[in-house]
């Protein structure tokens, strides 16, 4: 199995306390699984790349994913604690959101909702979509002179031109 340099594992083990002791390690291959994986982020691609395509217990992987009981909410705050303390002391970080919606039908969809549609409104004609909204956020460091000094690639080239005017 593949292991990472200590100044990366160091990094990965300040995401242990959210997880449990039992389903720790099969979280690090996924990490770094996912990290090192070209194309998709699956969990076979990431088993593949640590060269663990012959698993006899892939499904405990699987596991981590659809039955650990794990909060991606916090995972989401101490990487975001990670990334502002890594950038912040270069300059002021703005952050630009950009929102999508997945439209979905049916009973089961909990989180479903009536949304305007910015792709098929205009400033006279409001149309309305019925699904999941989703918001991504966009991380851009401002340095001292008030110019963009880095641009995340995940945004859209609306947010993306908004943020770097």
């Amino acid at each position: 199995m593949l292991t990472l340099p200590k100044k990366y594992d160091t990094l990965i083990a300040a995401f242990a306390p959210v997880f449990s002791r039992r389903i720790w390690p099969q979280v690090q291959v996924l990490v770094i699984g996912a990290i090192l994986a070209p194309g998709k982020r699956t969990v076979t691609s990431a088993l593949q790349i640590m060269g663990m395509s012959d698993e006899v217990h892939f499904q405990n992987y699987h596991r981590v994913l659809n039955r650990a009981v794990w909060s991606g909410l916090e995972v989401s705050r101490l990487l975001l604690g990670l990334l502002v303390s890594a950038f912040a002391s270069a300059g002021t970080i703005v952050m630009a959101i950009d929102d999508t919606i997945e439209r979905r039908r049916g009973a089961k969809i909990k989180a479903k909702g009536i949304y305007r549609d910015p792709v098929r409104s205009s400033h006279g004609h409001f149309v309305k979509a019925s699904g999941l909204r989703w918001l991504r956020p966009a991380r851009s460091a401002i340095s001292s002179d008030s110019k963009p000094a880095r641009v995340s690639s995940s945004i859209t080239p609306n947010v993306a031109s908004v943020v770097s005017t």
